[in-house]
């Protein structure tokens, strides 16, 4: 993988490149970023730039023999480390096939679309102390064809106190060897791992980045790309993982289901239960995700931050109508209990059950103070 394959991150690969350049690659690095950053995309990228035969001062070449190894993920001093869903004895090795076939296909994959290539069903994810006793036997011996053997580890988070069996090689590494841990929490990496390692700080992708690569790279009409930006909210593997749902207008369904609960129209809201509970369980957390961003935009519009809200035209001019019916309590409220209502979907509860029991909650919040006004908006 190439710096010039990866979307955004123009400063965070300048770094990288220049600790190369200047000839201080840290030994153990932590590339700390949330999901759909690229971390982990970033990590194969700087692996290969450190291995290339022919780099030059921005990327790897992408030709030479090591490049050529490194895109099928097959080079001798290139390992992985990575959670898995088996049994106590077993190694990332045994997972290896799987695991490059995942990456290729997704640069961008988090732990569930991991989980799916291996058919996990809801196994517990770690990384156990066979995989570190693995790990310390890999870099007990000098890199093959590389100047550096390098492990690159995704999540680290999964390891848990059988981490510590990683510390000395970590802390006094044989020469020649170079870590590259890629976690999301750094709450909950082991605290004497954290302490050992360079922190490398990625940030969220930006909404023009994420909308540019749907236009450009993906098809998408300036409508769709705007849409699943703004429910990604920075995260390009949610946003991938929209492209292949169906056409939904998430908006117009989410203000409709809000005019239904503030009219309290019991029967229009049954029929509209029955459609979201028809739409499929990826649909329906992107409708909620949808629901909880849009509240929030609309929270900003009632605290008098509307300078910082991120809507398109018309849906800008939506919320800033919600605002005459809706205080920020209500707002407030709404979310949570959307939020609530993503982390039962997730978990495949009754869609029928689950979203009107939500509905009949939401029509007791917006009709708990009302004002003319807004029953006019409410009901156009």
């Amino acid at each position: 993988m190439q710096f010039s394959t990866i979307i955004g991150q123009k400063e965070v690969k300048q770094r990288l490149i220049n600790t190369v350049k200047d000839n201080r690659v840290s030994h153990a690095q932590l590339f700390l970023g949330p999901e759909g950053c690229g971390g982990l995309a970033l990590a194969v990228a700087y692996a290969q730039y450190i291995s290339c035969l022919e780099r030059d001062e921005y990327d790897s070449c992408g030709k030479c023999a090591s490049c050529r190894k490194y895109q099928k993920l097959v080079h001798p001093d290139l390992h992985f480390s990575y959670p898995f869903f088996g049994v106590a004895k077993e190694t990332a090795l045994d997972f290896i096939e799987e695991w490059r076939r995942a990456f290729l296909e997704n640069p961008y994959l988090n732990l569930d679309i991991w989980r799916s290539y291996l058919d996990a069903g809801n196994k517990q994810a770690n990384i156990n102390i066979a995989e570190c006793h693995q790990i310390i036997k890999k870099f007990s011996f000098k890199p093959f064809e590389s100047e550096y053997k390098i492990l690159i580890l995704w999540l680290p988070e999964y390891l848990d106190k059988q981490g510590n069996a990683l510390l000395k090689i970590i802390e006094e590494p044989q020469p020649n060897t170079l870590f590259l841990l890629v976690a999301q929490n750094q709450d909950q990496i082991l605290n004497t791992i954290l302490s050992r390692t360079q922190l490398v700080k990625i940030p969220a992708l930006q909404a023009s980045e994420i909308k540019d690569f749907l236009i450009n790279e993906h098809h998408q009409t300036e409508h769709k790309a705007d849409e699943i930006t703004f429910l990604s909210n920075g995260n390009l593997t949610e946003a991938l993982a929209m492209l292949s749902d169906e056409e939904n207008n998430y908006h117009e369904q989410f203000i409709t289901w809000l005019r239904m609960c503030f009219t309290n129209k019991g029967a229009d809201i049954a029929d509209f239960v029955e459609v979201i509970a028809k739409l499929g369980r990826e649909n329906q957390k992107n409708f909620i995700r949808y629901g909880i961003s849009f509240l929030r935009e609309c929270c900003m519009v009632l605290a008098g931050a509307g300078s910082l809200v991120h809507l398109p035209a018309k849906e800008l001019d939506t919320a800033q109508k919600m605002t005459k019916v809706m205080s920020l309590p209500m707002a407030g409220a709404i979310s949570a209990l959307l939020e609530k209502a993503h982390y039962h979907v997730e978990r495949n509860g009754n869609p029928k059950i689950l979203f009107l029991d939500v509905s009949l909650q939401i029509v007791k919040i917006l009709n708990f103070k009302t004002s003319p006004q807004g029953a006019q908006y409410m009901s156009n």
